[in-house]
């Protein structure tokens, strides 16, 4: 987890007064999607009060069965059903785990630890991996040839290509093909794309063309980018340090670290925000307690997923493990 300025914790703070003075009159367009929270709907494993130290992504399969990374006493992956309930954990599966996505019932992977990525079945089984030596030197070494990689995302194109960013790292997004082999490399601090803590990227496969959508945390924006690198531009600004997202029709889901889920349309537009947390020292730290969560109020949202339905499931950075749950209203 990346640490910001004093100067961005203060404009972090005086956007959250500004949302305080706003609760209530906040108002969106009659055909605007509207959200119930759903208490009590998880229940973490035998003998545990919470799921365990999280600090990752949380992914749906084609089953409705929900895939949660966490670092705690059941590290790895937690697999759950649409219901909540605790089915198993991925026998062997990396606790270091920060970004994830299934597609077509694969998981897709970024160990951060490790630095590298996997490809793997629902069970856990190695379909490919792509290792630190797979990544060009210049951008994945240190002079004396250790890996300096600290790799938090990636996401698959429809094309087969592999999209892996270096969000902890020099924002660095590299490409390869559906076998592992490196093609190019885009991205980093300088302009035109100025990322700073590019946390993690998606496809975003609302428009004609496929575009990468990345959540660049400390610049407060989502950035919108061709497959091939070039820049389109801004797609939101001024968020509460989005981290994670999930699509879903025409809406996407944004995870924004400092105390909010935002819904926004195709345009860019806020259509509906769930979970906000004004509360100094209860935004932005994984170290709220469960004594101290509210319900339905978000402290460190990290990593999101809509369902098949549009229903929002999103997992919060937190040491005990913390996942919230809103159902899109019909």
């Amino acid at each position: 987890m990346k640490e910001f300025s004093s100067d961005l914790m203060k404009k972090l703070t005086l956007f959250a007064a500004l949302g305080a003075l706003a609760l209530g009159g906040s108002v969106f367009a009659e055909d605007a999607p509207s959200y119930k929270l759903v208490e009590g709907w998880l229940t973490p494993p035998e003998g545990l009060e919470t799921i365990g130290n999280s600090h990752g992504e949380i992914a749906v399969d084609s089953k409705g069965n929900f895939y949660v990374s966490n670092e705690g006493e059941k590290k790895g992956i937690q697999v759950y059903s649409p219901e909540g309930k605790y089915l198993r954990n991925i026998e062997g599966f990396p606790a270091s785990i920060h970004g994830f996505v299934i597609k077509d019932d694969l998981i897709y992977a970024s160990v951060l630890r490790e630095s590298r990525v996997i490809k793997t079945d629902l069970n856990g089984k190695v379909l490919l991996e792509i290792p630190f030596e797979s990544f060009p030197k210049e951008q994945s070494q240190n002079p004396e040839g250790k890996s300096k990689l600290k790799l938090t995302s990636v996401d698959v194109a429809p094309n087969g290509d592999i999209f892996v960013v270096d969000g902890y790292g020099q924002d660095w997004i590299f490409v390869f093909d559906k076998d592992g082999n490196f093609k190019k490399v885009f991205g980093g601090r300088a302009e035109p794309y100025s990322l700073k803590n590019c946390h993690k990227i998606h496809i975003d496969l609302r428009y004609d063309e496929p575009r990468i959508l990345c959540c660049d945390r400390v610049n407060l924006r989502l950035l919108h980018l061709t497959l091939d690198g070039e820049v389109i531009g801004e797609y939101a600004t001024e968020l509460r340090r989005p981290s994670s997202a999930s699509f879903h029709g025409e809406h996407v889901c944004i995870a924004e670290i400092a105390g909010r889920v935002s819904v926004l349309d195709k345009e860019g537009k806020i259509v509906a925000q769930l979970g906000e947390n004004n509360t100094e020292g209860q935004f932005n730290t994984n170290r709220v307690e469960p004594k101290d969560w509210r319900a339905g109020i978000a402290t460190g949202p990290h990593g999101i997923t809509f369902d098949a339905d549009g229903n929002i499931i999103m997992t919060e950075w937190n040491k005990w493990g913390r996942v919230i749950r809103w159902d899109l209203q019909k």
